[in-house]
């Protein structure tokens, strides 16, 4: 069930009575599983929503395929029944999808389409789609029914929350942004302990278990985070370790010795991303943080140091997803390449600064230019910049697969591309969940925040939330105070 909402309905309903949960059309359009998360209860669907879905169906982006996917859902439980009296999904097939949940002893509830006309209640005069949706939730009420509205749109929520239907957001994918997984913890330890650490090159938990647990509240110490050690005698005395995949030791984390194609961290954060993005045994770095950070720029160094220089991977793959800021422009002239330049200039941005003296330092004798540079590297498909669009279908092996601005992204959408990645390939989720243009998506919806704590925890993935802006002190102003 989408646990927020059952947790808050169980409050204020009836102990042990079979709900009625009436979805709004955004919610579909958001997860199509929606209609199966709800355990014993019963999913209503007013007839608004058939028709909204309809007229989506044809779009060729993810609301568009979510229409469809929810119409098929509809379509394989009206081959099994009467979607006016209610279907009980529990035995229809596994095509529920994972995200299907049941209730106690493994009772599954129904899903019912709601054609009736609903006399809508006098506040609410206008003849449309949501408001009819509305009354089909107000009508169920005044009949006594323990019925709660489920909407994305927050319009919507207060119109209906105003009639004393009791309303929620839809929360099985949601994530709680203010306590998000930040990869690391601080602790404070005899500094014998951190010498031990450099010189024997691992550190046993057990031997910090007491500090560890008070600094982690009871909480336990995942795979690939990081420990800031702090001697409680003397405050600079310091030490920095990773909690080696699953195993119960931590390893010491090092200070840079050479740059990383051309640049070095620039603090305690940095240091722990190039850690993640430089060791081949992790397959999947989340990094998060706000404007000016550095997660893009340390992301695609690192990337462009396994692939150019280490040549441990065939190819860098920079991917973000076609998301504008505020008002789009239109159309843009060109064939596909050229159309891609505009919503790539900030990979052209960092990929400039790597490849120039500033960065990596070097100049290659046959380009006189960073743009030379960059375009021989693409003409010989050693980096290769795409739009998300076309990614679903594909399998990637051997490549450092960075993807910027995740935070766009749906849940569904960065499951998409976290599992078209092949065999030996590493993937990099980069974005700041503060600045989402994605009109359907919050700091505890989006795709990226969904990752960093469904994925927690697990041996081949690591996370770290930059906090320091590094790009100027004018960003990093105005990164705090506006």
């Amino acid at each position: 069930m989408a646990a927020a909402a059952a947790a808050r309905a169980r409050d204020i309903l009836p102990e042990g009575s079979v709900k009625h949960f009436v979805l709004d059309t955004n919610v579909l359009l958001h997860n199509p599983n929606a209609l199966f998360v709800f355990q014993e209860n019963h999913v209503i669907i007013p007839y608004p929503v058939i028709e909204e879905l309809d007229s989506m169906k044809r779009r060729e982006d993810d609301i568009g395929r979510n229409a469809r996917e929810t119409i098929r859902h509809l379509d394989r439980l009206r081959a099994a029944g009467s979607l006016i009296e209610g279907v009980a999904w529990g035995d229809i097939g596994p095509w529920t999808g994972a995200a299907a949940s049941v209730g106690a002893d493994g009772k599954t509830g129904t899903v019912r389409v709601d054609v009736a006309e609903h006399e809508r209640p006098p506040s609410i005069r206008d003849d449309t789609a949501d408001n009819r949706i509305i009354a089909s939730a107000f009508s169920m009420k005044k009949r006594g029914l323990p019925a709660v509205f489920i909407t994305k749109d927050l319009g919507a929520r207060i119109k209906s929350d105003t009639l004393g239907i009791i309303t929620e957001d839809f929360e099985n994918q949601k994530v709680d942004a203010d306590r998000l997984y930040t990869g690391f913890a601080t602790v404070e330890v005899p500094g014998e302990q951190i010498d031990e650490l450099y010189r024997e090159r691992m550190l046993a938990m057990e031997a910090i278990g007491g500090a560890l647990e008070a600094a982690l509240g009871g909480r336990p110490l995942h795979a690939n985070q990081f420990v800031i050690l702090r001697s409680s005698e003397d405050e600079n005395h310091t030490g920095l370790g990773r909690r080696l995949a699953d195993t119960e030791h931590l390893i010491p984390v090092m200070s840079q010795r050479k740059p990383t194609y051309g640049i070095m961290a620039r603090n305690l954060q940095q240091t722990m991303a190039l850690d993640l993005l430089l060791d081949d045994e992790v397959k999947m770095v989340t990094l998060l943080g706000s404007a000016g950070t550095g997660k893009t720029l340390v992301a695609i160094a690192a990337g462009m140091t396994k692939v150019f220089s280490e040549e441990r991977y065939d190819k860098l793959l920079v991917a973000r997803p076609i998301m504008p800021m505020g008002r789009d422009i239109g159309y843009l002239p060109g064939d596909k390449d050229e159309k891609l330049t505009a919503w790539m200039q900030p990979i052209f941005d960092n990929l400039s600064y790597l490849l120039s003296t500033r960065g990596a330092g070097v100049q290659s004798a046959e380009s006189h230019s960073t743009e030379q540079r960059i375009e021989r590297l693409i003409a010989d498909r050693k980096l290769v910049l795409e739009p998300l669009t076309y990614i679903r279908g594909r399998s990637i092996p051997h490549q450092f697969m960075v993807v910027d601005e995740a935070q766009n992204l749906t849940p569904h959408e960065v499951k998409t591309i976290a599992s078209r990645v092949g065999d030996g390939t590493k993937l990099v989720l980069t974005g700041d969940i503060g600045q989402i243009d994605n009109p359907y998506l919050d700091q505890s919806s989006n795709g990226l925040s969904y990752a960093v704590e469904k994925m927690k925890g697990i041996p081949l993935v690591g996370h770290v939330t930059l906090a320091k802006s590094e790009r100027s002190e004018l960003a990093s102003i105005a990164a705090a105070r506006l």
